[in-house]
């Protein structure tokens, strides 16, 4: 968290109101900003976060409210407006050219021209100078973004921004599509440009970065101002009730008891392929189990291997009692065993289609004659998950976050799974979709499905969890009971032994 300093209200926004084909989405919603800030903005899907940050860079005109930036009244009805006055957004989809170079995309529609043709070298030397004083390293101008990982790709946003001399600067869930290191990354990047006078508003649903990075808190809820709360003076609770009107507690549904669990499910022993060794895993109907572990430990692996994406080559794995062939998805959807994949929109859903459509697709490719009864109940599946949409026939593409998520849930409902496998439950969702989801987690275990979750978010895992295997190199080096510490999960994590009182055997879930 920065210190307090500079220039007080930069950025100063007054009464903003904005309505869509005569629905009002913001009221009168009040905003300011400090140079040197970084000022979190954060709200439920639906908020009007997006809405007001669109309206601050010109995308759209508000019906009502003034902004003022250096004590100057300001009307922006373009973006171009916005960004001439040293406003810039990062949007969570970027706007990068992947076949072009850093230089071309930094400069783009803004290149730097010498009789009458664009001058590369003064466009990449300014965008080397840029680079440097981020402190970024192992990207060159000339480097193409196609070759770049995503949390690279995220750097040349900003620094596009910057060679734009952003003074203000909009980032939308910045962090939604990155690992955790690289989070970590991007996290000292903002401190820096924050350090150098930048005022920097920030949307993330992830409330403890907002804690980690900010100054002050802003909430929205359905496009009213809720509260603006030094971050010093808060705490996460405090804020979640803000948000969502009930307190952080009701996240979390108990947990089962040992009386409730019910026979096994899914068992694995021996089971490795290039990624994983020595796998032994039990999961029980009625139990969730969590999967911990740092980048690269084998989490997201466990879980494909489960589901036939990338199967295990050696070991064996029985579902109910039967031996399930090392293979294929379509052998483990046969078997019972569903997989909620991390990337919903690359992976689980077809943007496209409609609602109805994607809860179809898992059964659609099952014979009719061998569908369950549940492919036929869409419209039931859909209330189940809580969805909120205009109907089954409104694209994927425009269901928010969370509702996405529901969606593919009930896809994977209607193929009446006894195994559901979860890989980040819960990422750029919502707080309120979030406590939503696990709600629906612990009814399906109730029911008498075995779960697995694997999640980057520890407080998410130790919540959830009835218990947590942690991973590392591939291998599981430990078990740890419900409620576990978060440095036990860590110690396990990172090849250290757990505290006196855990169990830290490498071989678990036994029956």
């Amino acid at each position: 968290m920065q210190a307090r300093q500079m220039n007080p209200a930069m950025l100063t926004m007054r009464g903003i109101s904005k309505s869509f084909l005569g629905v009002r989405v913001l009221h009168g919603v009040p905003l300011d900003l400090e140079a040197g800030e970084v000022h979190a903005l954060v709200g439920e899907n639906g908020a009007g976060k997006s809405t007001l940050m669109k309206i601050l860079a010109g995308e759209h005109v508000p019906d009502e409210g003034t902004i003022t930036l250096d004590g100057e009244e300001r009307r922006f009805t373009h973006p171009a407006q916005a960004q001439a006055a040293g406003i810039g957004i990062i949007h969570q989809e970027f706007a990068l050219l992947a076949h072009r170079t850093v230089a071309e995309n930094v400069f783009l529609g803004r290149e730097p021209t010498r009789r009458g043709l664009v001058d590369r070298r003064a466009m990449e030397a300014r965008t080397a100078e840029l680079l440097d004083e981020v402190g970024v390293s192992g990207i060159t101008p000339r480097t193409y973004i196609r070759d770049l990982s995503v949390a690279r790709q995220q750097t040349v946003e900003i620094v596009k921004a910057l060679a734009s001399n952003v003074r203000v600067l909009v980032m939308d869930e910045p962090t939604a599509p990155l690992a955790d290191h690289e989070a970590g990354l991007l996290h000292a990047l903002v401190r820096r440009l924050a350090d150098r006078g930048l005022g920097i508003l920030y949307i993330s649903h992830r409330l403890r970065e907002v804690f980690d990075l900010s100054r002050r808190i802003t909430v929205l809820k359905d496009g009213r101002h809720v509260t603006t709360v030094p971050t010093a003076r808060t705490d996460t609770d405090q804020v979640v009730r803000a948000m969502v009107g009930r307190e952080l507690s009701a996240y979390y549904p108990p947990r089962a008891r040992p009386e409730d669990l019910g026979e096994v499910r899914l068992t694995v022993r021996g089971g490795g392929n290039a990624r994983l060794k020595g796998i032994d895993l039990t999961l029980r109907a009625g139990e969730v189990t969590g999967i911990a572990g740092l980048q690269g430990s084998g989490r997201t692996s466990l879980a494909r291997a489960l589901f036939g994406a990338a199967p295990f080559t050696e070991g064996e794995v029985t579902v109910d009692g039967t031996a399930l062939r090392p293979g294929s998805p379509r052998q483990a959807i046969r078997a019972g065993i569903a997989l909620v994949t991390e990337d919903r929109k690359a992976e689980g859903l077809a943007l496209r289609q409609s609602v109805r459509d994607n809860a179809l697709l898992v059964t659609r490719a099952v014979p009719a004659r061998e569908r369950p009864p549940a492919a036929r109940e869409v419209s039931a599946l859909l209330e189940r998950v809580r969805l909120h949409a205009r109907g089954e026939d409104q694209q994927a593409q425009y269901l928010s976050g969370g509702n996405q998520q529901k969606v593919v849930i009930a896809k994977w409902l209607a193929a009446r799974p006894r195994v559901l496998l979860f890989d980040e439950p819960t990422r750029g969702v919502d707080v309120g979709a979030k406590a939503a989801i696990h709600t629906l987690v612990r009814d399906l275990a109730r029911e008498g499905l075995a779960v697995l979750i694997v999640s980057s978010e520890l407080p998410e895992l130790i919540g959830m969890s009835d218990r947590i295997l942690v991973m590392s190199e591939g291998r599981v080096t430990g078990e740890l009971p419900p409620g576990a510490a978060e440095e036990d999960v860590m110690r396990l994590a990172t090849g250290h032994t757990a505290r006196p009182g855990t169990d830290s055997t490498a071989q678990e879930g036994a029956a």
